[in-house]
């Protein structure tokens, strides 16, 4: 990345600039007309794209260039330099290709490009005449869109129990709730895209059963849908409290529905309990301090997220939540709920007008058992995303995979992770055979506080911290032994992509 003016983003890429400007594997921001552009290069290429990703509308020019693609540095969407598509979630849309041309040692951005045209697959024996996904959330809708770019043009059926489309889930505990963003950015697409894209979604569709042998599923009501390949990506539920969590003011977050819920009560009542020192809890927690909330926090640890994140990101991401007015009530649990408030095994009553859990997820394996595809803490599928059973693949929350860069069948349970795989199944569905090898990656918001985490570390014994966590300016990588399994970015954007490709170019050079 090149950042040697201030003022590189009121470059007119239509005059032109000078190739000078643009070392080999730079980028350059700027524009043509009233359009955004970024410019990069690699060797005698240079290539112009929309220099805004289509996920939360970062600055790509901020990201990594890595061949002939540009990762995005917030959330590691990738897109192709050369058609503008996106090759990784969470990025949906495309950015716009421009053409360019390089005159006596100027390179000027000429026109946009029309489209990369939708690819047609040509029938050929194996490539299934019907696939049906059962699931509504991120990996399902990865999937949908995927099938569809790479050319299919089968019958396609999308079952969910949800009664509302797919939607954008982190943002269900961050933007939305704060009341940063409206309820109207929330779903992924638009209804008339399933039309345009000849998908089929059936929403408040809910599997009874996979028949596995005569290749369908069944709805409770006994539709029956045939597939030729199936992809399970049910996700996950909230674990429940147990007693009380039936009343009324008792809510837990998990969709479109229960974020409205939990935004409508913040309109009347000030006071709240958050059960659970979780992210999705501690997320909650900062939002509703955003809407001028009263929040108390209740978790059996002695330090939030230490498990994942270890004791120094911890308390510092518990003094962050103290600092703005949140109260924790740690090393406790809460044993009983009413209509006033919430009673800790201490013996403390706290007032409560409502009260949020987030005390985890239980991924949903009953379809997958009845099914009788092996499991394992999961459903446990190939490097390629498929089951036991030939013909139905697995994304998401409830697939466990061989994870070839630390040796181990791992299941994760993250947003991004989720998309990519069901890119990947989606692909693996028409016959490509290719290894979801993807690296975990997930990113929470709290206040002004960004972190993101690459890699995944069930177990880890070290913890090394390189920069000033005061400052909200640190990188720690936690290993087991000498070996890296994940790395934690606070406002670290570019070295986390760089952690993401470094753990990439481990993995293959480990085979």
């Amino acid at each position: 990345m090149s950042s040697d003016t201030a003022d590189l983003a009121t470059l007119d890429f239509g005059r032109g600039v000078p190739l000078s400007r643009l070392p080999d594997g730079a980028m350059l921001s700027g524009h043509l007309g009233d359009e955004p552009v970024l410019l990069a290069r690699r060797g005698d290429e240079v290539f112009a794209v929309g220099s805004v990703c289509t996920h939360y509308g970062a600055p790509l020019a901020d990201g990594l260039l890595v061949g002939d693609t540009v990762r995005c540095p917030w959330h590691h969407a990738c897109f192709s330099l050369r058609t503008g598509e996106p090759l990784r979630a969470p990025a949906l849309r495309s950015i716009p290709c421009f053409d360019v041309e390089q005159v006596d040692g100027l390179v000027r951005v000429r026109a946009r490009r029309e489209p990369v045209p939708r690819r047609s697959l040509p029938p050929r024996p194996g490539l299934p005449e019907s696939i049906v996904i059962v699931g509504g959330g991120a990996a399902g809708e990865a999937a949908a869109e995927t099938l569809r770019r790479e050319g299919y043009a089968g019958r396609l059926t999308m079952l969910s129990a949800d009664a509302a489309p797919p939607c954008d889930r982190p943002n269900l505990s961050k933007g939305f709730l704060a009341g940063a963003s409206p309820d109207s950015a929330n779903p992924l697409r638009p209804p008339e895209f399933y039309k345009t894209h000849d998908i089929a979604l059936k929403l408040d569709a809910r599997v009874s059963g996979i028949d596995a042998a005569a290749r369908h599923v069944e709805l409770t009501d006994g539709t029956r849908y045939p597939y030729d390949a199936l992809l399970l990506a049910t996700g996950a539920e909230p674990v429940r409290l147990g007693a009380g969590d039936d009343l009324p003011h008792v809510h837990y977050l998990r969709t479109r529905a229960d974020s409205r819920a939990l935004a409508a009560e913040t309109s009347a009542a000030r006071r709240a309990v958050v059960i659970g020192a979780s992210f999705i809890g501690l997320e909650v927690a900062a939002s509703l301090r955003a809407r001028g909330v009263e929040v108390q926090v209740v978790a059996p640890g002695a330090i939030p997220m230490q498990r994942i994140l270890g004791d120094e990101l911890g308390a510092h991401i518990r003094r962050l939540h103290e600092r703005h007015g949140v109260t924790f009530h740690l090393g406790t649990t809460a044993v009983s709920i009413d209509g006033g408030g919430v009673t800790l095994k201490t013996g403390e009553v706290l007032a409560a007008d409502f009260i949020v859990a987030g005390i985890g997820v239980r991924p949903n394996l009953t379809l997958a058992e009845r099914a009788g595809l092996e499991l394992d803490r999961g459903v446990k599928v190939n490097a390629y995303l498929e089951t036991s059973v030939p013909g139905i693949f697995a994304a998401g929350d409830i697939a466990r995979w061989p994870d070839r860069r630390t040796g181990e069948d791992i299941r994760v349970e993250h947003w991004v992770v989720a998309e990519r795989q069901g890119q990947t199944a989606a692909r693996n569905m028409l016959g490509q055979r290719e290894r979801f090898d993807c690296v975990p990656f997930f990113w929470t918001e709290q206040y002004d506080f960004s972190l993101a985490y690459i890699g995944h570390a069930e177990g880890w014994d070290n913890a090394k911290m390189d920069g000033r966590l005061e400052a909200n300016d640190c990188t720690v990588t936690f290993r087991r032994g000498e070996t890296a399994l994940a790395v934690a970015v606070v406002h670290r954007d570019l070295e986390g992509l760089r952690a993401e490709l470094a753990f990439e170019e481990a993995m293959e050079k480990a085979g």
